[in-house]
């Protein structure tokens, strides 16, 4: 994990380097709303700032469509064209009813049909992860440059140090964006389980109480900074931490959460052609340190071991989990297949396959050197059920009576 966080910073400061010309461009009236209060102090400044990225990484389409709405109201209809993009009517009209949308869809509950719901959870997850680049690179870079005029005579954190005169505005700007986009990834990565459940849960009253879980969160963030700005940066910052701590976890359930939803929107079983020696897949739980739902290859080894090859976080150094040696076989199941351990008259599920290898299971055991295909989760249910009022087939007794 900090292995990752520092490569990510690395990253961000790559990035806020090149972002943060652009956001000297634009005036800072530009940016933030003209009014005739009293121009805030840095601390309260950065305290909303805070405040802000953090609610829109909670829900990037929402946050950005709600800030730009508010600050297109808030100013003065002479100023109203020199505000940036997402303040204007043109982005955050249909962001809006996008977001609005998506809510009635999830609302509406078992009232939309499983046959239509399901493709929209998944575009909508496409949609979530498309909103948070989009963010990142074009918003975030905007909200977070807060050191514009410090060479200008006008207040800034460095009033009144004798360093006032040394126009240190573009480095600090670096070390600010990339803060931020640190904190919106972070935050952002957690937020976005919510998307992965609902793509992934049968259930349509579950996706409601999901959506409204964190629309209430969001309404916190927003709520303790509308009461005092350090309040809400207080929030925003356990939000942050807490979001740290949970960011292996929810990364490791946005590549599963996207991988299942491409191969399911897609329909990419009919076009999977099985390897030869490896398949991908998601570990199914933790084995020897290995985390839940890390993702990589399985194979074969020289010595006929099963083993896992996966790299943390994508891109660190590849390792190698060899799985216990025992008798595996193929589970295939409504969405997806699994890989089992088999242990006497019982399994356990080892590896989770996605939905691509849906009916490739006999290639998949021809592959791997399976012990052969057992039925799991309804599929399971379905020919115990069929067994026991004399339906199942033959061809189906024996993996039934090995189950």
């Amino acid at each position: 994990m900090h292995r990752f966080l520092w490569f990510f910073v690395a990253l961000a400061c790559c990035g806020s380097t090149f972002c943060s010309p652009a956001a000297q461009i634009a005036p800072l009236a530009d940016v933030r709303v003209p009014s005739t209060r009293p121009k805030q102090t840095p601390g309260v400044e950065l305290a909303q700032t805070l405040s802000t990225i953090t609610g829109v990484a909670i829900s990037p389409l929402l946050g950005i469509g709600a800030v730009g709405a508010w600050k297109y109201y808030a100013a003065s209809p002479e100023l109203r064209a020199r505000l940036p993009w997402f303040a204007q009517p043109w982005f955050w009209v249909p962001a809006l009813l996008v977001v609005t949308l998506c809510f009635v869809k999830d609302l509406l509950g078992p009232a939309t049909p499983k046959v239509l719901k399901k493709p929209l959870d998944w575009l909508e997850l496409f949609e979530n992860k498309l909103s948070a680049l989009v963010v990142a690179g074009a918003f975030v870079p905007l909200i977070a440059s807060i050191f514009h005029t410090m060479s200008s005579g006008d207040t800034s954190l460095l009033s009144g140090t004798g360093l006032a005169m040394i126009d240190l505005a573009p480095v600090l700007n670096v070390i600010a964006i990339t803060l931020a986009i640190v904190v919106f990834a972070l935050v952002w990565l957690v937020a976005h389980t919510v998307n992965v459940l609902i793509a992934i849960s049968p259930f349509a009253t579950v996706d409601a109480a999901l959506k409204t879980a964190r629309l209430f969160l969001l309404c916190t963030v927003v709520g303790a900074a509308m009461l005092n700005p350090y309040l809400g940066a207080a929030w925003s910052l356990a939000i942050v931490i807490i979001s740290y701590f949970l960011a292996g976890w929810a990364f490791r359930l946005m590549i599963l959460g996207a991988v299942f939803a491409w191969d399911l929107l897609t329909l990419r079983c009919r076009r999977y052609v099985p390897d030869i020696a490896v398949t991908w897949a998601f570990t199914a739980r933790e084995i020897d340190k290995t985390p839940v739902r890390s993702f990589g290859k399985v194979s074969r080894d020289a010595q006929g071991r099963l083993v896992f090859h996966y790299r943390p976080w994508l891109f660190l150094p590849g390792r190698t989990l060899n799985l216990p040696p025992g008798e595996y076989a193929i589970g295939r199941g409504l969405l997806y297949p699994e890989i089992l351990a088999l242990q006497g008259d019982t399994s356990t599920c080892v590896l989770s396959l996605p939905p691509r290898c849906r009916t490739h299971e006999a290639a998949l055991v021809n592959t791997l050197g399976l012990a052969g295909i057992r039925e799991v989760g309804l599929l399971a249910f379905w020919q115990r059920l069929k067994k026991l009022f004399g339906f199942a087939s033959r061809s189906s007794m024996p993996a039934m009576a090995a189950a």
